[in-house]
């Protein structure tokens, strides 16, 4: 075999042995047995992987410490659906070529085709309970990021003292995610999903609460009424890309299109409403 194919080899290797370590780790410390023994499942699957890779080197690999912890961390933080997909989409962009390989390797291509196929279908039996209300979640993000945006924007000019600003968006806010909540505990009781209902109405107020201190910081922190606007719509749009992100990883759906309808939704209704505010301060006269 020629050094590209070597080279090839070494890399499918580094990438299994890095893959087995990762699983292997989140395996050790999961309290989920079901989920625990998913993913050990597939991390004696890379390392077989990597045994077979060995037999044409000759030569052992070692993993990248540094992504062991990385993804370790990432599914401590955000959830292992996301930590363990997200690593899949990276080794796609380094993949080996299996086409290749299959050339001086018989069954190559093969392996290849039935780890793909083989690591989605046991990803797919993760159970992660914050999963399930996504869309309570997605509710409780959007509804706060469209209402709080667009009532800050007309709070901003019809007030002009960010003190005030800022404490009226928080009891707007705080008010609209009890209400949310108890929307959603609704929906979900009038659907026959009793089970469901609480935890649905506290994922959406919690998605909501925590939406509404991160767009109001600003207005406690700076007396600059229109900097304090100005900063609350780029983290509104920080919150929009890294959450259409997330969801584009976890339940693999176009974050593009969902991004640019967030964006879109929230900064026109934060323009609708500093109009409707500037027609309020001008037109009848409201002074503070």
């Amino acid at each position: 075999m020629d050094n590209k194919i070597i080279k090839q080899l070494l890399t499918a290797q580094y990438n299994e042995i890095t893959e087995y370590h990762i699983y292997n780790n989140l395996a050790r410390r999961l309290k989920n047995k079901q989920n625990a023994d998913i993913l050990q499942r597939i991390a004696d699957d890379e390392k077989r992987h990597y045994d077979f890779w060995k037999t044409y080197t000759k030569q052992d690999v070692k993993p990248s410490k540094f992504k062991v912890f990385y993804f370790s961390f990432l599914s401590r933080v955000f959830g292992l659906t996301f930590a363990i997909k997200l690593m899949e989409k990276g080794e796609e962009a380094a993949q080996v070529d299996y086409n290749e390989l299959s050339k001086e390797i018989s069954g190559a291509k093969q392996i290849a085709n039935d780890e793909e196929q083989h690591e989605e279908e046991l990803i797919e039996l993760i159970e992660e309970e914050k999963l399930n209300y996504i869309g309570s979640i997605v509710l409780g993000l959007n509804d706060a990021l469209v209402e709080l945006t667009g009532t800050l924007a007309g709070l901003t000019f019809a007030l002009q003292n960010t003190k005030i600003i800022g404490a009226a968006g928080l009891i707007t806010g705080i008010a609209a995610s009890f209400s949310m909540a108890a929307s959603e505990y609704l929906s979900h009781k009038s659907e026959g999903k009793n089970e469901d209902a609480l935890k649905a109405s506290v994922y959406t107020g919690i998605a909501y609460v925590f939406t509404v201190f991160v767009l109001i910081i600003p207005y406690f922190l700076l007396s600059n009424f229109y900097a304090c606007l100005g900063i609350t719509l780029l983290v509104a749009i920080f919150i929009i890309f890294f959450f259409n992100y997330y969801l584009s990883v976890v339940k693999n759906l176009s974050f593009k299109e969902r991004f640019l309808e967030m964006v879109f939704l929230s900064l026109g209704v934060a323009a609708l409403t500093f109009g409707i505010g500037f027609i309020i301060r001008k037109y009848l006269g409201f002074e503070i």
